[in-house]
């Protein structure tokens, strides 16, 4: 991936943070769509044509919508990016996303991909590989409605190989990876270096990408 301008986007600040700790749906929605939603357009449009041409097949934008939300407010959000135009649940596929705490930048496989048996399989067959490829400050999650995760550098090879063994045999399995920036980071104001840092981590997250690939 070539570095990318970023006139537009200027960084997340505490106000993108706190639209998670407003009460209610609507009140929340209402403050998310008019305060994240355009950000998470802008990462889209950013991103999408670097991935296309790192991947090798066009990627499309996916912003979270919430649609079928009538009573609880959504405690996170994100732009999901994938090959498929009209979805990307059931693809591999890439997120930026924000939680009360943090942002995310991370690779997901989640319960709706019908390919997610053959991932496990091929990360089972090449776990030396993955254990060398992820840094050891990345995240792993299996469960992407909750904001914590497991550290890649502290976890021991058997239980980073029950993560894939999970995702494999448990139907509503899925798997995260990825990086977590705190909320006050100030790295998050400074649209530029989130926008390279966010480049950088899809660029190490490719080969899970690509062996989740079909």
């Amino acid at each position: 991936m070539s570095a990318i301008a970023t006139n537009e986007f200027t960084g997340f600040e505490d106000r993108d943070f706190e639209v998670f700790e407003i009460e209610g749906l609507e009140a929340r929605m209402e403050a998310l769509i008019a305060r994240v939603r355009p950000k998470f357009h802008l990462l889209g449009e950013r991103m999408a044509p670097l991935l296309s041409e790192a991947c090798g097949e066009e990627m499309f934008t996916h912003v979270a919508k919430h649609a079928r939300r009538t009573v609880n407010p959504p405690n996170d959000s994100w732009v999901a990016l994938a090959r498929n135009k009209k979805g990307y649940k059931a693809h591999p596929h890439f997120q930026i996303g924000l939680w009360s705490t943090h942002v995310f930048v991370q690779f997901a496989v989640i319960y709706e991909c019908p390919s997610k048996d053959l991932f496990a399989e091929r990360a089972l067959a090449e776990l030396k590989s993955v254990r060398g490829a992820i840094p050891a400050h990345y995240v792993w999650s299996k469960d992407h409605m909750v904001p914590t995760g497991l550290v890649h550098g502290e976890l021991k090879n058997a239980e980073l190989k029950e993560l894939f063994v999970r995702l494999k045999t448990v139907k509503a399995a899925e798997l995260t990876c990825g990086i977590h920036i705190q909320r006050g980071d100030p790295l998050l104001a400074d649209g530029e270096a989130f926008m390279k840092l966010a480049e950088e981590t899809f660029r190490t997250l490719l080969p899970l990408y690509r062996m989740a690939a079909v």
